[in-house]
């Protein structure tokens, strides 16, 4: 489903709508959206800011400075040259993170976001995302952890086969 809202993908029927446009036929890809899908993919020899620079100059919403505020706000330090290929798997989700709320979407879809954090970066991850959408943003939200969904989801939908209910 979040591979057919990106236009990743084509629903086998009925259609797509983000913001009023139809995906596939109005747009190819949703503005305004951030994603963080699977296992977020980055140049390993680059510093996560290096990363996220060459990402932030595709649409040049935003500047060096604002990135650097974006990884400081999922925990990790903007001014470490360590390359990306030496962070962890927490290290590497957290700024798969801050790649999707860098540009301030209104729309994020996080699949999976805990996905290699700790404890802790859990909880710091769950205060972030519930201030995100206070903040008026919508987030669409995949998780195998029920915590995760009765913490953070106000609608929650379950998808089997193909076919999505709501709970």
């Amino acid at each position: 489903m979040f591979k057919c809202i990106c236009g990743f993908l084509q629903p086998t029927s009925g259609k797509v709508l983000v913001n009023g446009k139809q995906i596939g036929k109005d747009v190819d890809f949703p503005e305004d959206i951030g994603l963080i899908i699977e296992t977020p993919g980055f140049l390993p020899q680059l510093s996560g800011l290096k990363n996220l620079e060459i990402l932030a100059s595709l649409k040049r919403k935003i500047n060096l400075k604002q990135i650097a505020d974006t990884i400081r706000r999922v925990g990790l330090d903007p001014m470490s040259s360590k390359p990306v290929g030496k962070y962890s798997l927490g290290m590497r989700q957290r700024l798969g993170i801050a790649q999707a709320i860098m540009e301030d979407p209104s729309l994020m879809i996080l699949d999976e976001p805990m996905n290699g954090l700790d404890k802790n970066g859990v909880a710091e991850m769950r205060e972030l995302f519930k201030s995100l959408a206070t903040s008026g943003r919508t987030i669409l939200l995949a998780s195998h952890n029920i915590a995760d969904i009765e913490v953070l989801c106000d609608t929650v939908c379950e998808m089997d086969a193909g076919v999505m209910t709501m709970l």
